[in-house]
């Protein structure tokens, strides 16, 4: 702001209340005009926006003590006077400078000494007029010094594998002992934050409220892991099953199986995909990926024993590690 603004405006007269209003009363008369004209409830309406900036403007500065008294002596000091658009020098100051002992009612010189304006202003060496620049204030609304928001409450929750993967509306306990509804999106993650605009702490000062943030913890599952959008499941087929080839059932996470070919001479390790079946989102649809294991007997009789004795007779003499030891010695 200008420091003729300071001049100009009767920010008692916009606020609507005397010049010997309390604090208190200041404070409630703002809380109740921000309310009315706050731009959020006035969508469109620029005259009710106007309005706003006029009284946060007007409430910043008359709400800080310092700032009110240095407005207070101003206004007394420049009743009548203005800070015109003169040329070089220090022209259209004369009614400010008369009351410095300038005489006359005119400067006595083109570069006048600003020591005692500029003291009463509490400039200083330049320093700032109250929260901001000469004459300005701050924060707030577009700059305004508005009311500010509410503050955020945080809340904590811990959610089934399944529950994360497809979604549910839950129902937690806020700080106010009150129970509040959350909807969680299908694909939540463990680690990610839900905010819940406008459900948190009331601002002090008739602005909007603050959120409710709920930090997502998510429970491991016995079986599936998250990758991304797809699921994970490792698989474990038998030694007869990976060398001959078979056909297997796999579960998935809503419950039901889907069969998967095996083919013969499938190493451990390998990843059989199952489309669509993963996490479905509203950005895609992931896919079940399953990889197998090779599971090793630990208990044998005495007829799987001779029958692998005889296997072990009959296989091929092949090295499988025959390879790997070649690239190892380069």
């Amino acid at each position: 702001m200008a420091s003729q603004d300071w001049f100009d405006k009767d920010f008692y007269k916009t606020l609507g209340v005397s010049k010997e209003v309390t604090a208190a009363d200041l404070k409630k008369t703002y809380r109740k005009l921000a309310r009315k004209y706050h731009p959020d409830s006035n969508q469109g309406d620029t005259k009710a926006e106007a309005k706003f900036k006029e009284i946060s403007e007007a409430y910043s500065v008359l709400s800080d003590a310092e700032q009110r008294k240095e407005y207070d002596e101003i206004r007394a000091m420049g009743s009548g006077a203005r800070f015109t658009a003169g040329g070089a020098g220090a022209g259209g100051f004369e009614d400010v400078f008369s009351r410095f002992g300038q005489g006359g009612g005119r400067a006595q010189s083109q570069n006048p000494d600003f020591e005692d304006i500029f003291a009463m202003f509490n400039q200083g060496q330049g320093g700032g007029f109250g929260n901001g620049r000469f004459g300005q204030t701050s924060g707030g609304f577009r700059g305004f010094g508005g009311p500010q928001k509410g503050a955020d409450v945080t809340a904590r929750t811990t959610l089934d594998f399944s529950t994360a993967v497809q979604g549910e509306t839950i129902t937690l306990q806020g700080e106010d002992g009150k129970p509040f509804k959350v909807k969680i999106p299908a694909g939540v993650a463990d680690g990610q934050k839900i905010r819940l605009r406008g459900r948190g702490r009331p601002s002090p000062d008739g602005g909007e409220k603050g959120d409710i943030v709920v930090q997502i913890k998510v429970r491991p599952h016995p079986v599936f892991t998250r990758d991304g959008l797809n699921l994970r499941i490792t698989v474990p087929v038998t030694f007869t099953e990976a060398t001959l080839g078979a056909t297997i059932e796999v579960p998935t996470l809503a419950g039901d199986v889907v069969k998967l070919r095996v083919a013969p001479g499938t190493p451990s390790g390998r990843v059989l995909r199952v489309k669509g079946r993963g996490v479905a989102t509203a950005k895609g649809t992931g896919d079940l990926l399953a990889e197998l294991q090779v599971a090793v007997p630990t208990h044998l009789d005495d007829a799987a024993r001779e029958a692998l004795l005889a296997f072990q007779a009959a296989e091929p003499k092949e090295n499988p590690r025959a390879e790997m030891m070649a690239k190892a010695r380069g």
